[in-house]
C-alpha cells in the first residue's frame, strides 16, 4: 500500500466506525483520517491513535480545510434524507478545491435504475461525481439487515414484523460487511470507474426473516403485510416523522418489486469471504 492519507467522512456514524476499525487492519494508523462534526469526537478518535478533523456537510469551507493533503476519499452518504444532494454536492465541490485523487461513494443498489425514493438523491450524487472528473468508485450498498432489526424489540413484544414488502426478497448483509468492502476499496487498488452492486449473498422475505426470529426468539413472530399507506401511518404512530416513515414504506413496497433484491456477489468478492448470514445478525442483535 502506498503512504496516501485517506480519510472517512461520517466516521461518528455506525458505518464509518466500521469502516475505520477495518481500515486499521489494512493500513498503518498515521494513514487514516476521521472526519467529524463535533470536538468530543474528534478527541476520542486522536486518544486511539487515529488522526480526526472537523468538518460538515453543510459547510463546504469546513470540508475545503479537512479534506487538504487528503488523497483518497470515503465519502459515506449523510443521513439527513432529503438534504442529502446538497451536501453531497458540498463535498464533492471541497474535494475538487483539495485536489483529492479518489472518491469512494457509498451510493444504493443499482441506483441507476432503482424506483426506490431513496435513490434519487444517490442518483444526483453519481451524475455529479460524473461531472466532477474526479477518479471515482460506486459503493452501491444493498439494504443493511440491521434495518429489519430496527423494530426488534416491538417485533418482540406483539409477536409480528409490519412491512409492506409481501413477496418482495431482500438480499442484505450486515453494516460491518459493507464497511469491510468500503475500506478494501479506501485502501488502493485499481478501483476508479466501477459500480460496485453490493448485497448478501443469498435473500430472504420478510416472512422468513419473522420465521427466523421466530425460531431464535423461542416465540411466535409472524409477518404482518400491510397497504403501504397504513404502513406508513403506522410508522408515524410508532413515533416516526412523517416524511421519513412514508421513505422506509416506499422502500419496502420497492422491494415487492424487486429493487433489494439481488444475485450480485460484489459484496463476498471484494470481502474475500460470503457475507454474513441472516440467522447470525439476528443471533447477535438477540444477545445484545
Amino acid at each position: 500500500m502506498s503512504t496516501s492519507l485517506l480519510m472517512v467522512t461520517g466516521a461518528s456514524g455506525h458505518l464509518g466506525r466500521l469502516v475505520i476499525d477495518h481500515l486499521k487492519t489494512l493500513v498503518p494508523a498515521a494513514q487514516i483520517v476521521a472526519l467529524v462534526r463535533k470536538p468530543e469526537t474528534k478527541a476520542a478518535y486522536e486518544a486511539e491513535g487515529i488522526a480526526a478533523r472537523i468538518g460538515d456537510y453543510d459547510d463546504v469551507d469546513s470540508l475545503k480545510a479537512a479534506f487538504d493533503g487528503i488523497d483518497r476519499l470515503l465519502l459515506i452518504s449523510s443521513s439527513a434524507v432529503g438534504q442529502r444532494a446538497r451536501q453531497h454536492g458540498n463535498a464533492i465541490e471541497a474535494a475538487k478545491a483539495a485536489d483529492v485523487g479518489f472518491i469512494a461513494y457509498t451510493s444504493i443498489l443499482e441506483a441507476a435504475t432503482s424506483p426506490m425514493a431513496l435513490a434519487e438523491e444517490h442518483k444526483a450524487t453519481e451524475a455529479m461525481l460524473a461531472d466532477s472528473g474526479i477518479p471515482h468508485a460506486l459503493l452501491r450498498n444493498g439494504w443493511y439487515t440491521e434495518n429489519l432489526l430496527a423494530s426488534l424489540p416491538t417485533d418482540l413484544e406483539l409477536g409480528q414484523h409490519f412491512g409492506c414488502a409481501g413477496e418482495g426478497r431482500f438480499a442484505t448483509a450486515p453494516r460491518k460487511d459493507y464497511a469491510e468492502a468500503a475500506a478494501i476499496v479506501l485502501a488502493g487498488g485499481d478501483h476508479a470507474g466501477k459500480a460496485y452492486e453490493l448485497a448478501g449473498d443469498s435473500d430472504f422475505t420478510l416472512a422468513d426473516f419473522a420465521a427466523e426470529l421466530s425460531k431464535q426468539a423461542g416465540k411466535p413472530i409472524s409477518y404482518t403485510d400491510m397497504p403501504e399507506d397504513a404502513y406508513t401511518a403506522a410508522l408515524v404512530q410508532a413515533g416516526l416523522p412523517e416524511g421519513f416513515a412514508a421513505i422506509l414504506a416506499d422502500s419496502d413496497a420497492k422491494a415487492a418489486q424487486g429493487a433489494l433484491s439481488s444475485t450480485s456477489k460484489d459484496l463476498s468478492t471484494l470481502i474475500g469471504h460470503p457475507t454474513t448470514p441472516l440467522a447470525e445478525t439476528i443471533a447477535t442483535a438477540l444477545a445484545a
